[in-house]
């Protein structure tokens, strides 16, 4: 008889930001699965949802302080250290190919946007700007995982889960001039 296994055990806690409440969710090891934004908190569980409830194993959210570990490094991040969150641990869900396209993310430094189809290029995938982008929009750890760094091929700003004027603080608050 296989054995069941056990619902993935998350905490959940909530950190002031000067843009909002973040919502962040880690898991026994404290790393982060997801982090998103209090008036974004149905976002937050269908992206806890899509990615930890499958094959017949849900989650547990349980309400927890967060540790300085993971409360230190956003404090710090949002008072100006804006290299703070490279810190973080994270452990991501999702297809081989979203994870590839997060983890890249990550990799696109403070201060730099790319537009939606560089970023395609740069992952040797220049015919994938729309699969880019749709991993882009489900990646669930807001903020630390980069998304906001991506913009329109004119330079524009094109959607971010957390609303367009929090995209708009962190590019400015990261340094980049927009127009």
């Amino acid at each position: 008889m296989p054995r069941s296994r056990l619902p993935e055990r998350f905490f959940l806690a909530e950190l002031t930001s000067p843009i909002g409440t973040l919502l962040i969710v880690s898991d026994a090891h404290e790393r982060l699965r997801a982090v998103d934004w209090m008036d974004y908190a149905p976002h937050l569980q269908r992206s806890l949802r899509r990615l930890w409830g499958r094959d017949g194993v849900d989650f547990t959210l349980q309400t927890k302080r967060a540790t300085s570990t993971l409360r230190t490094p956003f404090i710090n991040y949002f008072a100006g250290d804006l290299r703070a969150l490279e810190r973080l641990e994270v452990h991501l869900g999702g297809t081989s190919f979203q994870r590839e396209v997060w983890s890249a993310l990550r990799a696109v430094p403070v201060g730099h946007t790319l537009s939606y189809g560089a970023f395609a290029t740069q992952l040797d995938r220049p015919r994938a700007v729309r699969a880019v982008g749709h991993a882009n929009g489900a990646n669930p750890i807001s903020v630390v995982v980069p998304c906001h760094r991506l913009i329109g091929a004119n330079g524009s700003l094109t959607g971010y889960a957390g609303g367009l004027a929090r995209k708009q603080w962190l590019l400015r608050h990261e340094g980049v001039a927009l127009a």
